[in-house]
């Protein structure tokens, strides 16, 4: 039984990312995948892609393209913070061969990975890169039809950074409520499932959050990182609208 941990949305957020590591480790994991937007909002995007370049294997996040080609729809923040994010992976400190491998790698993430029964994108099943799918689609029914007809058993997506499991009966059921684990042994069952976020939580709760699926059940885990460590690095580069790091502290 292969144990797969899911990561998504780091968004350059390194203290993040090393505290979600550093659980990672103490579970045994067989895998480890990520679902997008490695970089975008964080002030250390070319550490959070050196560390992701290890991993099993990454989707395409709409931030990651945007890091290749204009943004679009971004508000003023997140529009600046990208082509911050750019030119730090342009430019980097280390050399032009690190940044040249940093950006080969962007430009060979998929837009989706699919294992089968099991898909891995950023957005939606739809949409993969660029569709968001929040708690409260589920009253849009003719959307969550369509978006569970292109799914088979189960779909691993990030975006909203707010995490949780969709059901084809059209229901969310929030990670506190699935206690020590959500069974997905019914491989009838239809699954849209949102990992949350690793380095922009935004459902109230400031703790990174992550999936472990193991092909019988997947498993919420939340975990503490120095917040306050992020805040400091996104105050001291101008670049970046300081706002990006003090929503951290709210989880928003």
């Amino acid at each position: 039984m292969t144990r797969t941990a899911i990561l998504s949305d780091i968004h350059g957020n390194l203290a993040a990312l090393e505290a979600v590591m550093e659980d990672v480790r103490g579970e045994n994991v067989d895998r480890i995948v990520c679902l997008g937007d490695v970089i975008g909002y964080g002030p250390s995007p070319c550490e959070c892609l050196d560390q992701v370049m290890e991993f099993d294997f990454c989707v395409l996040g709409n931030h990651d393209s945007s890091a290749l080609f204009d943004p679009e729809g971004f508000n003023i923040a997140a529009e600046q913070a990208i082509f911050w994010t750019r030119s730090q992976i342009e430019c980097g400190q280390d050399g032009p061969e690190a940044s040249q491998r940093r950006m080969k790698y962007l430009c060979s993430l998929p837009r989706l990975v699919d294992e089968g029964d099991t898909m891995f994108v950023h957005g939606s099943p739809r949409s993969p890169t660029n569709e968001y799918v929040f708690p409260e689609d589920t009253q849009n029914i003719k959307k969550m039809e369509k978006l569970f007809s292109l799914v088979t058993h189960l779909c691993f997506q990030g975006h909203t950074h707010v995490p949780g499991v969709f059901t084809s009966d059209l229901r969310f059921i929030r990670p506190i409520d699935t206690g020590f684990g959500y069974s997905v042994a019914d491989k009838t069952q239809r699954l849209l499932v949102n990992v949350g976020s690793v380095g922009q939580p935004r459902d109230g709760d400031s703790r990174s959050c992550y999936v472990i699926y193991d092909d019988e059940k997947l498993e919420f885990r939340r975990v503490v990182y120095d917040i306050e460590r992020t805040v400091k690095a996104i105050e001291a580069e101008p670049d970046l609208d300081d706002l990006l790091g003090y929503r951290l502290r709210e989880g928003r």
